[in-house]
């Protein structure tokens, strides 16, 4: 099924809305939910289950939001949904709706991944399951966190740079928002993979907050008094306000040019696809929106049914990994993607088995 990716946050929930009334015969919820029909438990077998979407300000989100509907018909759950915003407070909000209109359990994907402890455990003690999307609590209790090894993604753009590189010259790292595990495991890797592997490349990293604007403003400043040789970009966000900005200063060149800025980036949406192929960009890890969609609600379901994981073989090219007393991770793949797949342990930009190949 080829996915239209929504091109404004307005036009996110629309669609979710479209495709859920498609799906589940829905009916608007109260405080911007969406909702099914048949009752608490959805009509029979297909449990009502609650989706806290984090934000609609990406393609990568939007593209999750554009396939949750699809998974709930595929795994058989009946859903509620809400959009927090990248606001924590808003999602506790958010959370005690859901749980008011009868969901069996809750899938969210927290920003502030200290902040929504107490949430956590006011859900546990309701005995209502939590799966984690993309980013993995500090602590408290969830059925299962799926999100690929975010580890892997700092390691994989240090190795690539690092290469084509040469292993000298210098990196701006645009650091998400270190509140998030996610902003912390990219930086931490990276700058791990730098030091022992890459000793002569020096790194600016920059706090973004995951915030563009911010992003192009430090970059600005780097580059005042410095030659810069590359740049990792977090998240696909970053994407077209560093394009501008290099254009704007002379120093878009495409890859194969002198003066070609190395641009490695995370998600593997469309637009860094495209970026790659142009060649104003050279690598990306693909984020698997889809399959996040998928497993969230395949676990959260089997939660609900009382179905046990433990540590190992996830069955779907993944493993399960016990993170803590309370939380075990199903580390989905996540591929670097490259326009030749030529790089160690990459694939193409044309591999039509990536989700980013999938949409338009």
């Amino acid at each position: 099924m080829r996915l239209k990716l929504a091109m404004s946050a307005t036009a996110a929930l629309a669609a979710v809305g479209l495709l859920a009334a498609c799906s589940s015969s829905s009916t608007p919820g109260n405080d911007g939910t969406s909702g099914s029909s048949g009752g608490a438990t959805g009509g029979g077998s297909r449990p009502l289950v609650g989706v806290d979407y984090p934000r609609s300000d990406s393609d990568f989100w939007n593209a999750y939001i554009n396939y949750v509907p699809e998974k709930a018909d595929t795994v058989g759950v009946d859903l509620k949904t809400t959009n927090s915003q990248n606001d924590i407070s808003k999602l506790a909000d958010n959370v005690q709706t859901l749980v008011a209109q009868g969901v069996k359990g809750v899938v969210m994907a927290p920003q502030d991944t200290a902040a929504i402890i107490p949430t956590l455990q006011q859900l546990a003690s309701k005995n209502i399951p939590v799966v984690s999307i993309d980013t993995r609590p500090d602590s408290g209790k969830v059925y299962m966190v799926v999100r690929a090894d975010n580890r892997a993604y700092g390691t994989k753009a240090c190795k690539y740079i690092g290469d084509t590189l040469g292993g000298k010259g210098n990196v701006v790292m645009f650091e998400g928002d270190l509140a998030s595990i996610n902003g912390r495991d990219r930086t931490e890797a990276f700058n791990d993979c730098m030091k022992s592997d890459y000793p002569n490349i020096k790194v600016f990293g920059e706090p973004t907050k995951w915030d563009p604007p911010t992003a192009v403003s430090q970059l600005n400043t780097v580059l005042a008094g410095n030659t810069i040789n590359a740049i990792y970009m977090q998240a696909s966000i970053y994407l077209p306000s560093t394009l501008q900005a290099l254009q704007q200063k002379g120093l878009l060149k495409k890859r194969g040019e002198d003066g070609h800025i190395v641009i490695v980036s995370n998600d593997g949406v469309p637009a860094e696809f495209q970026a790659i192929k142009d060649g104003t960009m050279d690598a990306t890890v693909s984020q698997p929106a889809d399959l996040y969609a998928q497993y969230g609600l395949q676990y959260v379901k089997d939660a609900i049914d009382g179905k046990k994981y433990t540590p190992g073989d996830d069955g779907h090219g993944g493993k399960i990994v016990q993170v803590s007393p309370e939380i075990l991770e199903d580390q989905i793949p996540a591929p670097l993607v490259t326009v030749d797949g030529k790089f160690p342990e990459s694939v193409a930009v044309d591999d039509t088995t990536l989700w980013g190949n999938n949409v338009s």
